[in-house]
């Protein structure tokens, strides 16, 4: 009898330490990478907490991963926010692979990349996206609706494929002349109801989440190549390519500020630096996609536009 016990009571631990073992693994994992943003990180920390943290049915934890910050914003996570892991990335690394070093140690079933810019509010309850991916096996990626802070949409969290038509329309100003065109409109997909859920081609790194296992064993970590701009939109490619679709969520709502990163604000020099790279990347993006689809002399062409975009002539 006593034998019996002692088996039975075996059986019992082992379904408990399963159990406890289950619960340990987060729903979602939340990284905010940060640059000498200690005001904007503040205010993002905080109102994440106090408007979804707090009233959050799954269990989420927070990654702040700094980019070598001199403005004391790592030291007032320790201080401040003892509940966020801290992570110090050991140099200014660059989006891509500041968020990568995060999301190579994360567990969660879902992750998230949350600008430090950005900021909660009652109607920002990251549980309903969470839902809806769990409902949604085929979504490889969701976005809230991302405002600026006059309630206007970011553009950049509803994006079309910047195909060279698409980004045509956009730079000649037809799609602002012509925004419910579904030929003209393609770049920010204006032409579709913002109020409904639904599928676009791309969205911003400031706020997206989508299924860790899946990122980390099919679609693989962001491309560093990629120091600032365009990694977004080149993983949302890259999760497309795999049959998952990136889907725009308007019942969920995240205020971004926008530019507000230390690097933004930074000497005149290197701010120039990173306006010519939101040019640059555009020329590397097409390289990747689609150099072998047009010739040669297109990417002259297009290489020359954009030298003049960048202020060159």
């Amino acid at each position: 009898m006593k034998s019996k016990i002692n088996k039975n009571s075996k059986i019992m631990k082992k379904k408990s330490n399963k159990t406890t073992s289950k619960a340990k693994q987060k729903d979602l994992a939340i990284v905010v990478l940060n640059f000498n943003t200690q005001f904007w990180l503040k205010k993002t920390l905080q109102s994440l907490k106090d408007f979804y943290l707090d009233r959050a049915k799954y269990a989420v934890e927070v990654i702040v991963v700094d980019n070598d910050s001199n403005d004391g914003s790592p030291e007032m996570v320790e201080k401040e926010f003892k509940w966020a892991k801290l992570i110090r990335s050991g140099g200014n690394v660059g989006f891509a692979a500041g968020n990568n070093i995060a999301l190579k140690k994360i567990t969660a079933r879902y992750s998230m990349l949350l600008n430090s810019d950005t900021q909660f509010h009652e109607g920002s309850n990251l549980d309903t996206i969470i839902k809806y991916m769990d409902d949604n096996k085929q979504v490889g990626m969701v976005t809230p609706r991302v405002e600026l802070p006059n309630g206007t949409i970011d553009p950049a969290c509803h994006r079309g494929e910047p195909t060279p038509w698409a980004s045509l329309t956009y730079f000649t100003g037809l799609e602002k002349l012509f925004p419910q065109s579904s030929l003209l409109g393609q770049y920010h997909q204006t032409f579709k109801n913002m109020d409904e859920i639904h599928e676009i081609d791309a969205c911003t790194g400031a706020a997206m989440i989508f299924p860790t296992k899946f990122m980390q064993d099919k679609v693989g970590y962001l491309d560093e190549q990629f120091f600032m701009y365009a990694e977004d939109i080149d993983w949302c490619r890259r999760f497309r390519e795999l049959e998952k679709t990136i889907v725009f969520h308007p019942e969920v709502k995240i205020i971004h500020h926008k530019y507000k990163s230390g690097i933004k604000s930074s000497s005149t020099n290197l701010a120039k630096k990173v306006n010519n790279m939101f040019y640059d990347t555009m020329l590397m993006y097409y390289d990747k996609w689609y150099t072998d689809k047009y010739p040669k002399f297109f990417r002259t062409l297009l290489k020359t536009f954009l030298f003049i975009k960048k202020g060159g002539l």
